[in-house]
Order: structure tokens, then sequence, then C-alpha cells
């Protein structure tokens, strides 16, 4: 077991957060020893540029792409806001799903908040699946505009073809943007092959520091120049400000291990994941999974049990690090939209926990997490078991 997570402690909550890899900790704890602002022309300024630049050769390493279409920002929220509030246009059509994070629902609804007709939402199916027959249905009336759908769902894991998406979207002569932050370093993704114009990510997703990300701008992208961030003109003027030196380090320091390990840690994470189900699918046979089992990260899995408070669970294991849903909409009053829009009630819905492994996830951990999670569901349905009894 990874010893930062602690004695005891099964983290399967990745896709919150990864544990920094140890390539990335060393590369930004040796970049915070040293001094220089990447915009100096003097000496430390030009080595800390100098390892900006490597760091976003590493990324595009990863990405099989141009150093020079990569754009670090703060993390992959920031790059979503940067991607739709350039590639959208009033009166052209904005298109999206009612299953995508926060980041781009938010966004895509505040852009288009004076034009509302031009947001349109496409309909995901139970196995949490965006309808992409109705993409093209989209475009029979409509021309031009943005379509954004994300690589990998952030609470199945459930993987949208955007091969199929970006052909449609060619064919209307849109733009394609696609929320990868919980793809990137854990499949292959290749801006080339998918012929995709924008893609955002987060370095802390796949073991790089938190607090930073990138957008990927395909060069010859017809984009207006849209910064959210106004001022010194770094980042080619599309975001300003002083760069976070170590952060992008850590980022590219990531990127290069993830790059090298790519398939054998997918393999390997993929079988973790297929025995954690087995295991609680065995011991709790009325547990059901959900999303599309054959395309889906390797690490995710989303399992609703019935009848089970899900954040009483949680609480009834505090030695297993597991999710109700994103991280970034913890503490929300209601179930999670994406499950509701894959057609689950909001009794299932409150009642599905998130687990996701990744590259440091063990077979101790794994053995761990299942004895735990079938022992808390037991004891909280013979809680409210009694709470129900005769009185």
């Amino acid at each position: 077991m990874n010893g930062s997570h602690g004695a005891g402690m099964s983290y399967l909550d990745y896709n919150a957060t990864a544990p920094i890899r140890p390539e990335a900790a060393a590369a930004v704890i040796e970049a915070m020893q040293s001094v220089g602002n990447a915009s100096s022309m003097h000496q430390p300024g030009r080595q800390a540029a100098h390892r900006v630049d490597l760091a976003r050769r590493q990324l595009a390493g990863l990405l099989n792409c141009s150093p020079g279409e990569i754009i670090f920002t703060s993390g992959a929220t920031e790059a979503n806001n940067l991607a739709l509030r350039s590639a959208y246009t009033p009166g052209n059509s904005l298109v999206t799903s009612p299953a995508e994070h926060p980041a781009v629902l938010e966004t895509a609804r505040m852009v288009t908040a004076e034009r509302p007709e031009d947001l349109v939402l496409l309909q995901v199916g139970s196995d949490g699946l965006v309808d992409l027959n109705a993409l093209e249905q989209v475009f029979v009336t409509r021309s031009g505009g943005v379509v954004s759908l994300m690589g990998a769902n952030n609470e199945t894991g459930v993987l949208t073809d955007l091969r199929v998406v970006a052909k449609a979207v060619r064919e209307a002569g849109a733009l394609i943007h696609t929320d990868a932050t919980q793809i990137v370093g854990r499949l292959p993704v290749d801006v080339a092959e998918l012929d995709v114009d924008l893609l955002s990510l987060s370095a802390h997703k796949f073991g790089g520091p938190q607090g930073v990300g990138a957008l990927y701008v395909r060069r010859g992208t017809p984009l207006p120049h849209r910064p959210l961030l106004v001022g010194g003109g770094q980042e080619r003027g599309w975001r300003a400000g002083t760069l976070n030196v170590a952060g992008i380090i850590g980022l590219g320091a990531a990127a290069d291990a993830a790059r090298r390990n790519l398939g054998e840690e997918a393999e390997r994470v993929a079988a973790l994941r297929d025995r954690l189900e087995r295991l609680l699918t065995l011991a709790l046979p009325d547990c059901r999974l959900n999303g599309r089992r054959d395309q889906r990260l390797p690490g995710v899995t989303s399992i609703t049990f019935p009848g089970v408070p899900a954040d009483a669970v949680l609480a009834a294991m505090p030695d297993v690090a597991a999710s109700e849903g994103s991280a970034c909409a913890s503490g929300a009053p209601t179930p999670s939209h994406v499950l509701l829009a894959m057609g689950l009630s909001r009794e299932a819905a409150d009642s599905t926990i998130r687990f996701s492994l990744g590259y440091a996830t063990t077979d101790a951990e794994i053995e761990h997490a299942a004895q735990a999670v079938v022992r808390a569901v037991t004891q909280v349905r013979s809680s409210l078991a009694e709470a129900d009894g005769p009185r």
C-alpha cells in the first residue's frame, strides 16, 4: 500500500485527485528550491523558462501534439472556461450533455444566458453513453458552433467515442472541445487521431500537483482571442500571470512518467477494479453497477447499494477513501446530476458510491476495501432495520 495513504487506509478516489507520482514530487521540490521568473531575461529566469519548455514538450509527448499548441492554466476548470468562452459565439450552437462536469455545464449555461436557445443538451442513456445519433440531428437545422463532450465521465468512467463525435462535428463545420481530465494519463490520448480542436486537462488527475493544468488548442483553429486573464501577455496572450513554474514542472514530470507506463498501468488497474467488483457483487448480490461496462476507464466503478444511503456507508468505513460522486460537487444537497441524467431515481443516486483506482493502487487495498464496504453496508442496513422496527 502506498505509504502516503496512511496505515490501514485504502485510497480509492483517484477521480478526485491521484497521489502525486514520485517523479513529479521530486521535480516540484527541486523547482521550489530554485529561484527565477520564467518571464525574466536573466540567467535564473532563463533557466526557469527552459524547464517550463521541457514540461511543455513532456506534455506534448503524452498528447502527441506540438508544444506550441499547449496553454498552461490553473487546472481543467480554467481550461474549460477558456475553451468555451472563446469557442462559443452568440447565434451559434453550443452542444454538450447533462452528464458533463459542472466546469463545462455551468460555463455553457453562463455564456448562453442571453441566448438560451443556443444551448443544446444531448440525452444520456441508462448506460451512461451520450446519444450521438441526436448529435447528427442537431446539425440538420444548425451549422457552426462548438460541441463539448468529455472523454470519460468523472462519475461512471464511461467513455465517449470522440472519433464519431469529431466526424459529425467536422461535417457541420463546428469546433470540438473535450474535457479530457479523467482520461489523460490513464489511456492513450492522441489529439491528432481524435481530431479535436480543444482539449482540457488537470495534472492532479494523473499524478501531478494540484493547481495546474492545460488547454490544448490545435494550430490553425479559428478561435477568437478571448483570454480570461489579461496582463503581462504570458502563454502567447492566452493566460496572463506569472507562470506556476514548480507546478508546471511537476505536470511535465507526471506526464512523462504516465506516458512511459501507460499500457502496463491501465491493464493492472483494470484487473484490480474487476476484482473489487467481483468481491462486492458476490458478497452483496443486490448491488448494481452503473454505466457501460465495456466502454469505460480501467479504474472506475460506480456501484449502487439499494436502500443504503451512500453518506452513511462512507461514514461507517473511515478507512476507505471513496466518493458519493464528483468531489467538485461535495456537500451538494442534490443527488448526482450524472446518475439522474442516466435515469436513476433520486434514492438510487443517493445510494451510489464511486470507487476510482489508479497507478499506485495495490492488491492489499482492494482486499481491505472490499471487506470494509461489505461490513459498512451490512452495518448500515442493520441500523436502518432496527430504526424501522416495532416501537
